[in-house]
């Protein structure tokens, strides 16, 4: 069981699935630890058991009167950053079972903050890694975690010491202290009070304070992607269109580029001091301050009961995750054991060469069933059929 931060609140070893079969042990601790820390969703690891695991859970929900989802949760890597040292100094107490269970329960919450843990080439990134030139092969995943962790941004008073460590200027040494600094000071109130944190000098700052957040900070600007540098500028278009901090910090701003085409975009980026690229920038960003960029992504599927083959009829829409895209077709997970297949002609009305035009692995779509053979056991899937809402 984790808390909201992630925080690790008790941990137990139940044996539901085979051989041990214990289904009324299971579900009498599930209920017990449901209700003591009042937990409102289970995340499920994709490995070993998970199809009856699932059933099992879906079974159990039904019994209870709190409402509980379950999330189906890609496990990759998870055993190997359960054996790493970083896991064994993060829970020295824990074994490799309950290590992966923490981190399977942390993917849910915070994806990047946990994978940044493992070496992308353990969560599998092709079959031919190996073949390649490993250094090169090293470099270019940390370069693209790198880009991921800095296009995201960090909240600077939660961040862990792996995540800090892939933002631009910050090493691991540099990391640590700043965990240390806020461990002994509390949290940050400004980006600039990260100076007082040894070995982080001017040239480490100019490079890291744009990708760090601090919501705790009086100016709303240090909640955002704008660099202090650029604070003069952000104030500047600010009074240009009439505004303030305060309108930024309760979303005020109505519509800012409206107003700035209106004054005149290039007009403007002089008076501000900065290019056309930089002041758009800016204005994107005190548009939405402290929000998330993975916020405009699909949210997961929270799920409360599992499907079988005979409950699917054709017509029913379904929604559904893209598990594989190939040539003939696409792949979705619709809650059943089997995966659905929408061939490449019902993926889209407009002709395409190719269904990752259209969906790529990830993607949430909705799906209308068009056949079922259980004894072959095959789903056909649409989505050009879909019913329009």
């Amino acid at each position: 069981v984790v808390d909201p931060t992630g925080k690790v609140l008790d941990t137990v070893v139940i044996y539901p699935t085979a051989p041990q079969n214990k289904v009324e042990q299971a579900k009498k601790v599930l209920k017990d630890l449901i209700g003591k820390y009042h937990v409102t969703l289970i995340s499920l690891g994709n490995g070993t058991a998970s199809r009856e695991s699932e059933q099992i859970i879906a079974d159990f929900l039904k019994e209870i009167p709190e409402d509980v989802r379950y999330v189906i949760v890609n496990e990759a890597g998870a055993s190997v950053y359960s054996a790493s040292k970083l896991a064994t100094e993060e829970f020295p107490g824990f074994d490799v079972g309950q290590r992966s269970a923490v981190s399977i329960a942390r993917r849910l919450q915070d994806p990047l903050a946990e994978l940044v843990k493992i070496d992308p080439k353990s969560i599998g990134v092709g079959q031919y890694q190996h073949d390649l030139n490993q250094k090169r092969l090293d470099e270019v995943l940390g370069s693209v975690v790198e880009d991921c962790v800095n296009r995201v941004g960090v909240d600077l008073n939660t961040a862990s010491v792996s995540l800090l460590e892939h933002i631009s200027g910050i090493s691991r040494t540099i990391a640590k202290n700043i965990v240390a600094y806020r461990e002994e000071n509390g949290p940050f109130t400004s980006r600039k009070q990260i100076l007082k944190v040894p070995k982080l000098g001017p040239k480490a700052f100019e490079q890291c304070a744009g990708f760090l957040r601090v919501p705790e900070s009086r100016s709303v600007l240090d909640n955002t992607a704008v660099h202090p540098e650029s604070y003069a500028a952000a104030e500047k278009l600010l009074s240009l269109t009439g505004h303030t901090l305060t309108d930024v910090r309760d979303g005020k701003l109505g519509d800012l580029n409206a107003q700035i085409r209106t004054y005149g975009e290039d007009r403007a980026a002089a008076d501000c001091g900065v290019g056309v690229p930089t002041l758009r920038d800016v204005a994107a960003e005190l548009m939405k301050p402290g929000r998330d960029i993975r916020d405009e992504l699909p949210k997961p599927i929270l799920r409360t009961d599992v499907l079988e083959m005979k409950d699917l009829k054709p017509g029913m829409v379904l929604t559904g995750t893209v598990r594989n895209v190939i040539d003939f077709g696409v792949f979705v997970d619709i809650g059943v054991h089997q995966d659905g297949l929408v061939h490449s002609s019902q993926v889209s009305q407009k002709f395409i060469k190719h269904p990752s035009e259209v969906v790529s692995v990830g993607d949430i779509v909705q799906v209308v069933v068009l056949e079922v053979d259980e004894k072959k056991k095959r789903i056909g899937l649409s989505m050009k059929q879909v019913p329009k809402a």
